[in-house]
């Protein structure tokens, strides 16, 4: 899922003009895409997620393109990093799954240089990622406590509800969409539960209840119902908001 989500990391160091020698913060870099992609411009780059299993990944990624990144393991509401270290804070579909989306806010924006900029792909509501997330769902344990669905960083008046109390405010943004090309529906279902990590570690609970059947149709339903079928490819569009924020 990360190769396929690739081009969205280089929209969005693009797009926030990250340049050679800024200090570029991946906040849930996961396998490390948008912190790679900033090292390869020659930015100082560091990466953070709470998953020791994809930082291993991402190290191996940048190790096997010559890259220097730093990597380290915490969680998007409680960064080890000081105030105002990073010129460039970037999230790529990471930070928006933090349990308290005002404690994190507050952490990116407190990272973030006064003259600096935050950059955060974001799943819009009711897009296909979001609406494969709640047909998910009826299969998995309740989620801890939070502060509302991912997707409410994809709308950028709830954006503007997160940052502004920290002194951030919305500079520019762009709506976009990333295309999942597959042989058929089948595939793209299989593909999609296989890279859904919380739903492989439930599998084994799910088929001894008989219900692991029941999760492939369930994402094959949606699949069939978002996806569309051009010449002999099947696709499935993703739609998600890039935004840049900054002090001010």
């Amino acid at each position: 899922m990360a190769a396929r989500m690739h081009s969205v990391a280089v929209r969005a160091v693009a797009f926030a003009g990250v340049q050679r020698g800024e200090r570029v913060l991946d906040v849930a870099t996961g396998t490390g895409n948008a912190a790679v992609e900033a090292a390869g411009i020659g930015a100082v780059a560091l990466g953070v997620d709470f998953e020791p299993a994809l930082l291993r990944i991402a190290k191996a990624r940048a190790a096997e393109s010559g890259l220097q990144v730093n990597w380290e393991l915490a969680d998007a509401g409680a960064l080890g990093v000081s105030d105002g270290w990073a010129n460039v804070v970037v999230s790529i579909f990471g930070v928006m799954y933090a349990a308290d989306h005002d404690r994190a806010a507050r952490e990116l924006s407190r990272c973030v240089a006064t003259d600096g900029r935050i950059v955060l792909a974001s799943w819009t509501p009711g897009s296909f990622m979001p609406e494969l997330g709640q047909v998910l769902a009826t299969f998995l344990p309740p989620p801890a406590t939070g502060t509302g669905p991912p997707s409410r960083w994809g709308d950028l008046g709830v954006l503007d509800e997160l940052f502004a109390p920290n002194g951030m405010r919305i500079r520019t943004h762009a709506e976009a969409s990333l295309t999942l090309t597959f042989e058929s529906a089948t595939d793209a279902t299989q593909f999609l539960i296989r890279t859904a990590g919380n739903v492989i570690a439930e599998r084994e609970r799910l088929t001894q209840q008989g219900r692991w059947k029941d999760v492939h149709a369930a994402v094959h339903g949606l699949v069939e119902s978002r996806g569309r079928r051009e010449h002999d490819d099947f696709g499935i569009d993703l739609q998600y908001l890039l935004a840049v924020m900054e002090h001010g």
